[in-house]
């Protein structure tokens, strides 16, 4: 945690001597081609094909990092249980993440869609622990935060829309599911109007999914930097401990944050499967 602080002002030092505006904090933020962890850069692979950018970003790396270590964390507590001869307590990671993987079966997806939540929980667990993971490890000194860029966000809300439509209409029928939408007893003349803002109401779901997450993982890194940027700006070292002590709080709070989006995020989203699934309730 104070190795993360000390590359933070070590970074800010030299943008800033670089620059007199402020843009060098969003440069902590915003996607870039290396990894930069203070003392060496690690350049990351830049190509084209048929025009196409397909260059290799650090959000990109970390989105697979992610992946590959949900895969080898996974298959590890899988052969954990399979060599397990007599039922008993798991241990260690399994015992771990037997808890996240229980919380977000009772917690979030039986309370929230009820009766056949077990169809959609695979697709709960994955985007759960997938945004945990990118949320840790933008924490680590040198790394990225793959969910603060608003084309990570954008595209898992997209896929939160897609499987809440296809549970709505798996279970009403589509022309059962779009029926739904409009409440029992609207005067006629209302129907157009109500049509609109229910059509509307489908797709601004999605779009607070993918704002909310993109802001606030986003928010703690500014936050972080402007702190660290008053000693620059202000050119004083006497608001070295100040800004350092409240960096180190939003660090802090970032760890929570980090564990809250993830849970609303899943939270929201097996809420908006339930209501397009259980539409009479």
């Amino acid at each position: 945690m104070i190795y993360k602080t000390a590359e933070t002002i070590k970074d800010t030092l030299a943008v800033a001597e670089k620059t007199e505006d402020t843009g060098w904090i969003l440069s902590h933020v915003l996607d870039g081609n290396y990894f930069d962890f203070g003392f060496f850069k690690i350049p990351l692979p830049q190509f084209e094909l048929f025009g196409i950018d397909l260059s290799i970003t650090r959000h990109v790396a970390v989105m697979w990092l992610a992946a590959i270590l949900l895969v080898l964390i996974f298959r590890s507590v899988s052969k954990a249980y399979s060599k397990s001869k007599e039922p008993s307590a798991p241990k260690g990671v399994a015992n771990f993440m037997e808890v996240l993987i229980v919380f977000v079966r009772d917690d979030i997806a039986k309370t929230t869609i009820g009766k056949g939540y077990e169809k959609f929980l695979p697709y709960l667990l994955t985007v759960f622990f997938f945004i945990l993971t990118c949320n840790f490890l933008g924490l680590i000194p040198g790394s990225a935060t793959a969910t603060s860029n608003i084309s990570v966000t954008a595209t898992l809300a997209v896929i939160s829309f897609i499987v809440i439509q296809a549970g709505g209409m798996m279970k009403n029928g589509a022309f059962g599911y779009f029926k739904g939408l409009i409440p029992h007893g609207i005067p006629v003349f209302l129907l157009p109007i109500m049509l609109v803002v229910e059509l509307l109401g489908l797709f601004t779901k999605p779009f607070a999914l993918a704002i909310r997450l993109f802001a606030n993982l986003t928010a703690g890194h500014i936050v972080i930097g402007a702190l660290l940027g008053l000693i620059f700006i202000l050119k004083t070292y006497f608001v070295i401990p100040v800004s350092v002590s409240f960096a180190l709080f939003i660090y802090l709070l970032e760890i929570l944050v980090a564990l809250i989006q993830a849970y609303i995020f899943t939270m929201l989203s097996s809420l908006f499967i339930g209501m397009a699934v259980h539409q009479e309730h």
